[in-house]
């Protein structure tokens, strides 16, 4: 399966709540390797290398969120992957 880079960026209320760790935890629990920051228009930015199948399902938990965040956008490129990340981290 090929790797591809998956740049989302998710708007509401995201930053305070959790939602970095949330988003390491499904990531990583699906090995999938990059990182999570927070932005200084208080959106999050998740970048994530992986299979897309695979990148498709943490996509999905980004846009339910973590238990205190509330979602109302997610902005989704999807790019070619530079294997440049060996974990996934909050930035």
């Amino acid at each position: 399966m090929s790797t591809v880079r998956l740049r989302v960026s998710v708007r509401g209320v995201v930053q305070g709540v959790g939602y970095r760790a949330f988003a390491q935890r499904h990531a990583r629990t699906l090995g999938i390797r990059g990182y999570a920051r927070n932005m200084d228009d208080g959106s999050v930015e998740v970048i994530a290398e992986g299979p897309r199948a695979t990148l498709e399902s943490l996509l999905d938990a980004l846009r339910r969120g973590a238990p205190y965040s509330r979602v109302d956008t997610t902005e989704v490129h999807w790019e070619a992957a530079t294997g440049e990340y060996t974990t996934f981290l909050i930035r």
